[in-house]
This record gives structure tokens, sequence and C-alpha cells, in this order.
């Protein structure tokens, strides 16, 4: 996957927005002003996406390309470097997951049957 594919796909996701919260180069992608996932533009070949903190773990322990994320929460968030041993199909999912895990955290009203099918 390249950088214009993830932000496709995310912004595919219902809800969803992108903006420039802390500088001109870091993307971040929100569902419901949250942030899910992001990328730099001027590290085009890494992604970061929010996780459960156990399959975290298990992702990081089975993938290479999968690393805790740079000054992000470690515990949370995952770095993941494109065109590694990540498919695009399991980076997908994994946007899914990331965009998943935050929506439940969303008020219970802001849960919309649309959001809460995104898994």
């Amino acid at each position: 996957m390249d950088i214009e594919k993830f932000r496709e796909y995310c912004l595919s996701l219902p809800c969803t927005t992108e903006d420039f919260p802390f500088d001109e180069t870091v993307l971040v992608f929100r569902v419901k002003n949250k942030i899910f996932a992001c990328i730099a533009l001027d590290n085009p070949e890494l992604g970061v996406v929010k996780c459960d903190p156990d399959y975290a773990v298990e992702l990081r322990d089975h993938y290479s390309a999968i690393e805790p994320a740079y000054h992000w929460n470690k515990q949370y968030w995952n770095q993941i470097w494109f065109n590694r041993d990540v498919t695009d199909e399991l980076l997908c999912k994994l946007i899914n997951h990331s965009f998943a895990e935050v929506v439940k955290k969303l008020p219970k009203k802001e849960q919309t049957d649309e959001l809460k099918q995104i898994k």
C-alpha cells in the first residue's frame, strides 16, 4: 500500500474527516473528531493506527513491519511500515480495527449503526 491508498481507504469510512492538527506534515483521520489513524507526509512509508492493547502486542510479535508508534501511547498505537510483511488486505483490516476501537469509546448516542458495522 502507498500513502495515497492509505488516505483513500481511511476517507472511505463513514463520518471520517482529515486535518493537520500538529503541523503541516502529519495528516490525521478522525471519526466524530477522534483520531483513528495518521500518516506523515514526510515519511510516506509509514502509517499509524490505534489497536486493542493485547492485539497490538500480538501483531508486533508476528510482523516485523508493525512496531509501537513513536510519539504515541505505545500501549494503544502501532506504526506500520508499508510494503513490508503486512499485506494491503491486513492493513485495511487494521484500519477498520482502529476505527472500531475509537467508535466503541464514543458516547452511545454517537455510535450509529453505520459506524458500528465497521469491524
